[in-house]
């Protein structure tokens, strides 16, 4: 099941209206701001203010438990409610809709509560929030995905796993990336009534798994490192479960030995053993190229060397776009061992690999993490620079998967907006948009 947002304002829904080919308006919905849910003929209208604009009280259309209502619609019906646990859409009529991006919303509710005196038994409910205008995805080439890493500290928390596939869905996204030991239960044996409600959320929200997260831990015993054998076999239970969900590729992250995060050297050995299995099962093998190794390197170059060595298509790369960060990234630099900012940590210093690099190893990479940390209201990114990198996706004629993957602040829903600034971003900057 899916839970209403704490904001009144809900982060998802909020969109242009599109009518016969034209854009006419755009809704958003709202949590129920009462105590308690009532008769929609209590409810007096809605006041609504973007960016600015004022709309009377009398304009939105209501929509509530399926029916669409105007507000004196709303003060003669005798068969609808305004229950606590659904949202009301609130549509407002507007030639041309609003632009892609962020727009500022106030809202005033007017609620007439019989049991309060005359004089002030109409109440008002003031509201403030903000939504981002996420633009239709272009025909052709890139396609979107959202890693739930992007919600982590929402899911299980505010947000449940369908809450996840609703916001996917939701921002006309078709791929979710998920991490195999954060988001299911019983790992490593899920319960196969589990495996079927996957399948089914899946299925209803029609999304294609993309990615799977693995971990290859080569110090998960004290005292020892993993040999190749055992390994294997973590890579290995992986790959079966990621074909069990419909995954079409799993990224092993292979312990390291060094700030160059040089993979531990049984990782080959690892991947040799596993390519058969990955063959039959036609999952693709995809190490992650991550900061701060860049792609003109030693352990890149040793990744490109193996896939041309054995000649096989299950082994590819994963390119993460924080290689190519062009300013610092601070918030994270305490828990990595500094906040000093003359000593900032290796992986949040801005290596600004080149686009020309990325070029050279598109023909290797099955699939692409949308590393990010912060937008901010203009749709700028502060750090990763996307008006680089999704014309050189395109002018390359690459049509993979590209999954936002929000690292940025922890902040309850954050995450969440976060993830419709990066979509409405990207689209925007692509040949078809608009």
């Amino acid at each position: 099941m899916t839970v209403l947002e704490f904001p009144i304002i809900q982060g998802r829904g909020f969109r242009n209206v599109v009518e016969d080919g034209r854009v006419t308006g755009f809704s958003f919905r709202l949590r129920n701001p009462n105590y308690r849910g009532g008769p929609a003929s209590l409810l007096d209208g809605i006041e609504v203010v973007v960016d600015g604009e004022r709309i009377p009280d009398h304009v939105p259309l209501w929509t509530l438990q399926g029916r669409t209502f105007t507000r004196d619609e709303l003060r003669a019906s005798t068969d609808v409610r305004w229950q606590l646990d659904e949202p009301a859409t609130i549509t407002v009529p507007k030639p041309g809709g609003l632009s892609v991006g962020v727009h500022r919303l106030e809202a005033t509710v007017y609620l007439r509560r019989s049991y309060f005196p005359p004089p002030i038994a109409r109440s008002e409910f003031a509201i403030t929030g903000s939504g981002v205008i996420v633009p239709p995805v272009p025909d052709g080439g890139l396609r979107y995905c959202v890693s739930t890493y992007s919600y982590t500290g929402d899911v299980y928390t505010s947000m449940t796993l369908e809450d996840v596939f609703a916001d996917i869905a939701d921002l006309g996204a078709t791929g979710i990336e998920i991490l195999g030991e954060g988001n299911l239960p019983d790992y490593p044996s899920p319960d196969p009534a589990w495996i079927d409600s996957w399948h089914g959320l899946v299925a209803r929200y029609g999304l294609t798994p993309t990615n799977f997260g693995s971990w290859v831990d080569t110090t998960r015993f004290h005292g020892r490192d993993l040999t190749a054998e055992e390994g294997a076999e973590q890579l290995q239970q992986d790959l079966r479960l990621a074909k069990e969900l419909g995954f079409t590729s799993v990224r092993p992250k292979f312990g390291v030995v060094s700030w160059d995060l040089d993979p531990h050297p049984i990782w080959e050995q690892v991947v040799e053993r596993s390519l058969d299995l990955a063959a039959d099962l036609d999952v693709v093998i995809c190490p992650e190229i991550h900061s701060p190794t860049p792609i003109d390197h030693p352990v890149t170059q040793g990744y490109v060397d193996f896939i041309e060595k054995t000649g096989t298509e299950h082994f590819k790369l994963l390119i993460d776009t924080g290689i190519f960060q062009t300013a610092v990234v601070r918030e994270a630099a305490e828990s990595l061992g500094t906040d000093d900012e003359e000593d900032v940590p290796p992986p949040l210093r801005p290596l600004r690999v080149p686009m020309s690099d990325l070029v050279e190893v598109l023909p290797h990479t099955h699939f692409i993490q949308a590393k990010f940390f912060e937008i901010d209201d203009s749709l700028h990114d502060l750090h990763v620079p996307w008006g680089e990198i999704v014309p050189t996706l395109e002018d390359a004629g690459w049509s993979g998967w590209l999954s936002s993957e929000y690292e940025g602040r922890r902040e309850p829903y954050r995450g969440r907006d976060q993830v419709r600034r990066q979509h409405a971003l990207l689209r925007s900057l692509q040949k078809g948009h608009g």
